[in-house]
């Protein structure tokens, strides 16, 4: 179980992380350091270097991902009374991130894309409907020219978790850079890795201003000491300088990853063709896509099912915290949301939850789902549903192999369905 990242640490990461213990300097901060004649942090010089990379305004390292969307909804205006529309294919985070700012998340479908369908976006907009999260799901972009035109038609916020689609593009555009805000992760599956962190990427002064100060206290970008940003309680959601450390390194590496993993999914596509009753899916923008994974999805669950046990892998529906329908959270029993019992300690999704999701509330996303596999091509995460195929550093001979065995797993399970 690895990511594209870490496939490639190195001694780059080594150099990085023992400069910042050489030098005693474990906070973003020199404090002592009034006179700007210290060096930039490691935190700092990622942060640089990542808003280089993508061309966003404003970039802010913080503790994860989750942080960068709860800060970010927070700086946006959303609260309680809003409605954000999530899709129902995407792991619980941003879901979580909605939930805790007092706001209610509304899931919608996915399409054949195995992203947020803006068809189901725009009827599922109400009068209290504050935001879309867009969930770039699997590394691929998802249809932000749709999106985009839905959220403008409405007067929403867009908002981007990019959390599995670090350095993935739009039609030539980074993403993260579409929305009002994106957020990245920094975890062990993505694209580029500190082991955890998250950044926020925003084009906005007064979000970027009030965002660095919830997760820093309060205080104002970039502070020397103490200076306060505006007057609000902030929270403790900073990046450490060693995870700066390690994604400044590997931010570099970034542009040479997405390479090798777009010619190895192209490589390994060729080499599985076309097959009988199973598509490839479609992307939005094949050339921006991180090329993480390749999605199929079968004609049947039966035999999508059938090709999952004999490879050792799962359906898509079976993913843990990414499928909406495993998700525990969003079927709460609806009288104990407004009657808790006086015994239990009060959560925040019962002042927010108005309605419950249990298994058949998104049926097309379901359908898709069960009979959607996937093979990794540098995300190799079993609990994802990837847990087959090739990583980052696969040479051609294992990229054959692994052709060769979906290949004949398919042709297998056909057989024995007819």
């Amino acid at each position: 179980m690895t990511g594209p990242g870490i496939s490639r640490f190195g001694p780059e990461e080594e150099a990085e992380v023992l400069s910042v213990l050489r030098e005693r300097e474990l906070s973003r901060y020199r404090f002592d350091d009034h006179d700007g004649v210290a060096p930039l942090s490691k935190v700092a010089r990622f942060e640089q270097e990542f808003r280089t990379l993508t061309g966003a305004r404003h970039c802010l390292g913080m503790n994860s991902c989750t942080s960068a969307l709860f800060a970010g909804l927070l700086a946006a205006g959303v609260g309680p009374g809003d409605e954000v529309i999530v899709p129902g294919y995407t792991f619980i985070a941003p879901i979580a991130a909605v939930v805790h700012t007092g706001a209610e998340p509304v899931l919608a479908e996915i399409d054949e894309s195995l992203l947020l369908d803006p068809a189901d976006v725009a009827a599922k907009i109400t009068a209290r409907t504050k935001a879309v999260i867009a969930v770039h799901m699997l590394g691929a972009p998802c249809d932000l020219d749709a999106l985009g035109a839905v959220t403008r038609e409405h007067g929403l916020l867009l908002v981007e978790d990019c959390a599995q689609a670090g350095g993935g593009t739009y039609h030539g555009r980074h993403l993260g850079t579409f929305g009002r805000f994106g957020a990245f992760s920094l975890n062990v599956f993505k694209t580029f890795t500190a082991g955890d962190g998250g950044v926020l990427l925003t084009g906005d002064d007064d979000l970027y201003e009030t965002a660095f100060a919830l997760h820093d206290h309060g205080a104002a970008p970039l502070r020397m000491g103490v200076t306060d940003g505006p007057p609000l309680f902030g929270l403790n959601l900073r990046m450490h300088e060693l995870t700066g450390a390690v994604a400044l390194a590997q931010v570099r590496k970034l542009p040479d990853i997405l390479r090798t993993l777009r010619a190895n999914r192209d490589k390994l596509a060729d080499a599985i063709g076309d097959l009988p009753g199973v598509t490839r899916r479609p992307l939005h923008d094949p050339d921006g896509d991180c090329a993480t994974v390749l999605a199929y999805t079968f004609a049947s669950a039966a035999t999508a099912g059938e090709v999952a046990t004999r490879l050792g892998t799962i359906t898509l529906n079976q993913s843990g915290k990414h499928h909406y329908a495993n998700m525990s959270q969003l079927r709460p029993d609806l009288t104990d949301l407004t009657v808790p019992r006086a015994s239990e300690t009060p959560r925040p999704e019962r002042a927010v939850l108005h309605r419950s999701y249990p298994p058949g509330s998104l049926p097309r996303t379901d359908d898709l789902l069960s009979r959607s596999i996937l093979l990794s091509v540098g995300v190799v995460d079993s609990y994802l549903g990837s847990g087959v195929g090739i990583d980052v550093n696969a040479d051609d001979d294992a990229i054959e192999a692994a052709a060769r065995l979906f290949k004949t797993t398919v042709e297998d399970a056909t057989k024995a369905a007819l």
